[in-house]
């Protein structure tokens, strides 16, 4: 049986002659939990768009030994390929459990699934553990806090027993409280899967992250674990230059914050 790692070799995406994605290759194994980095339109969305068949693609992109470059999203979806946006998607009118019961497909058709069940099944009832609202199964998805929002997304990917999980952007908008719980989250479900985390939230990468992998203009700049990828003389040239002084400091050209720098890099960049 092949094991359940995701392997990528020389994947391109190309819109209108633009090259987005050039020739990437990637592996991620079930327990590094991966964070892929990099300034605006390195190539990081578009890069598990590829992965999960929302974009067109060529090269390969194998999981568990199967091809995902090519296969419609459905099928991909049906090998154990998961992916969340940075907006939720759940159905707000509906409760969390009955959220959880339809991405689970048990086969109860609308009518039932608008009532009370007299009983839950085993992998909903440890998801709803899992991401933390077990207290919360009755209420209507759509008075969730935002952190809430997006653990009920990731349940319901852990529910359909996705083994591959991309996220984009879990953390945006959160609190630090919930950014902690996410981070929580991540490691917990990444223990046995393969969890790959698109994050321009550096603070929350560095505190997360067990691997990175640096992406500029499509290309892999950089990978390893969170020091070595600050380190990197080329992480380094990329988040640095060019770019201008201002009254605030040195300002990188349409990259990342001051602030992101020193996150990134540490202090007195």
């Amino acid at each position: 049986m092949e094991a359940d790692y995701l392997e990528v070799t020389g994947l391109s995406v190309s819109f209108d002659g633009f090259v987005a994605v050039d020739s990437v290759d990637l592996s991620v194994l079930p327990g590094d939990l991966r964070f892929l980095i990099g300034p605006n339109g390195a190539g990081k969305t578009t890069l598990i768009d590829a992965v999960s068949g929302l974009t067109p693609a060529t090269g390969s992109a194998r999981y568990a030994g199967h091809e995902l470059v090519g296969r419609k999203v459905h099928r991909i979806a049906r090998l154990g390929v998961g992916r969340t946006f940075q907006t939720a998607t759940v159905f707000e009118e509906l409760s969390v459990l009955q959220n959880l019961d339809i991405a689970a497909g048990h086969r109860r058709g609308p009518l039932t699934l608008m009532r009370r069940r007299r009983g839950i099944p085993d992998e909903v009832a440890e998801t709803l553990e899992t991401i933390g609202l077990t207290d919360l199964l009755d209420a209507p998805a759509g008075i969730l806090a935002h952190g809430q929002k997006q653990w009920l997304e990731i349940g319901m990917l852990l529910v359909q027993d996705a083994r591959l999980l991309m996220l984009d952007e879990p953390v945006a908008g959160m609190s630090a409280e919930e950014k902690e719980q996410t981070g929580k989250l991540l490691q917990r479900i990444g223990a046995d899967r393969t969890v790959v985390v698109v994050e321009h939230d550096m603070d929350f990468m560095r505190s997360f992250a067990s691997s990175v992998t640096v992406l500029h203009a499509g290309t892999v700049l950089a990978e390893g674990s969170v020091k070595q990828v600050q380190a990197d003389p080329r992480v380094q040239e990329v988040y640095l230059g060019p770019g201008r002084h201002t009254a605030e400091g040195w300002q990188p050209a349409g990259r990342v914050s001051k602030a992101e720098l020193e996150t990134v890099l540490g202090e007195g960049v």
